[in-house]
């Protein structure tokens, strides 16, 4: 098993897809982090799934699942829609403090308190949070998956 988060990623993984075609290689299992920035491409090169935090972990299923039913443009129509959170979670000092926001926010943790030296989020944080969202929520109701995504 490998896990991959190690830049320039799409490359490398390719390149260790590559290499087990070879004779007396095997195929090991491929994990990817990195927030899930990549996932798609990542799965689309040979990517087994994803080991990573982000606050809807549903979606990465749904990700996987519509991968390994062979419909890969779903699966990235899906991940488009999640891909501003995704985006926004990994920012460098606060990501961690959003992630715990929203999972505070589902009922998955009881507090979003990070230990010292850990990040806080201020008013106007949590308000554009409340915004993109109440903008997620939009797109997957257009989509009918928002039942899913409450899940």
């Amino acid at each position: 098993m490998l896990k991959h988060e190690d830049a320039p990623g799409l490359a490398k993984l390719t390149k260790v897809r590559e290499g087990e075609k070879r004779p007396g290689r095997r195929r090991v299992s491929i994990l990817v982090g990195n927030g899930g920035l990549y996932y798609p491409q990542e799965m689309r090169r040979g990517a087994d799934g994803a080991m990573t935090g982000f606050a809807w972990p549903e979606m990465l299923v749904q990700v996987y699942e519509l991968f390994a039913k062979g419909r890969a443009e779903e699966a990235e129509d899906l991940f488009d829609i999640y891909l501003p959170l995704v985006r926004h979670e990994v920012q460098p000092a606060i990501g961690l403090a959003l992630r715990k926001e929203v999972l505070f926010r589902r009922g998955a943790i009881k507090s979003p308190r990070q230990r010292a030296p850990g990040s806080s989020l201020t008013a106007t944080d949590k308000s554009e949070l409340d915004g993109m969202i109440a903008r997620l929520e939009r797109r997957l109701a257009a989509t009918g998956r928002l039942a899913k995504a409450a899940e």
